[in-house]
C-alpha cells in the first residue's frame, strides 16, 4: 500500500507518483562491447549494478519521481571493464561483452522487447560494417570525470584564449599608436 499524501487524500485515480518508472533505454552493439544509453535529463541519485551473469540495474530519481530499470542482458559482461559516464541530459553505459560475438538481441527473453527499450541508430553499426570507420566510438572518452569538470576545463580554455586576444589587441593597438606618433 502506498503512503504518500494524494493516496492518502483519495485524490483521482492517475498512477501513483511513487511507482517507480522506466526511463528510455537505447542500445547498440559491436562485437566486443554493447552502447547503453539512458534518456533521463536532470537525474539525481543515479545508481548503476551490473552483474557479470548480464544483469543491468539501473535507479535514479527526477522531480522526485524513481525511476528504475532492471533487464537480464542476453550474455555475461565484464564488470570491470565497463564504463559511465552521467551528463545532464542521459546516461551513457560502454558495457565490456565477456565473448567477442555479436548477440542476437539485448535481452535474453525472447519475444517482443519492453517498450522502453529502443535501437540507438545513431550508434549502430551492423556486424559486416564493424571493421569500418564510423564517427561514434567512445574508445577515446574519458568516463572518469563529470560534465561539470569538462565544461570548466572548456570555460577555462576560452578564458585563456580571451586573456590572449586582448593582450594581442593591445599589442596592436600600442603599435598602431606609434605609428601615429612617429607621424
Amino acid at each position: 500500500m502506498c503512503v504518500c499524501s494524494r493516496c492518502a487524500q483519495g485524490e483521482d485515480a492517475r498512477p501513483c507518483q511513487m511507482l517507480s518508472r522506466h526511463p528510455t533505454v537505447k542500445w547498440a552493439q559491436r562485437s566486443d562491447k554493447l552502447y547503453l544509453t539512458v534518456e533521463l535529463p536532470d537525474a539525481k541519485d543515479v545508481k548503476l549494478k551490473l552483474e557479470p551473469e548480464g544483469r543491468f540495474m539501473f535507479s535514479a530519481t527526477k522531480d522526485d519521481v524513481p525511476y528504475e530499470v532492471d533487464i537480464e542482458l542476453f550474455d555475461k559482461i565484464k564488470v570491470e571493464d565497463s564504463k559511465c559516464n552521467v551528463g545532464v541530459r542521459s546516461i551513457v553505459y560502454v558495457i565490456a561483452k565477456a565473448e567477442k560475438k555479436w548477440w542476437a538481441r539485448l535481452i535474453k527473453n525472447e519475444g517482443k522487447p519492453p517498450v522502453f527499450l529502443k535501437v540507438d541508430w545513431d550508434k549502430w553499426v551492423d556486424e559486416e560494417d564493424e571493421n569500418e570507420k564510423v564517427g561514434m566510438d567512445f574508445d577515446d572518452m574519458d568516463f572518469s570525470k563529470g560534465s561539470k569538470q569538462k565544461r570548466r576545463k572548456a570555460k577555462e580554455k576560452k578564458s585563456r584564449l580571451q586573456h590572449w586576444l586582448r593582450r594581442l589587441k593591445l599589442k596592436c593597438l600600442r603599435q598602431e599608436l606609434s605609428f601615429q606618433d612617429m607621424a
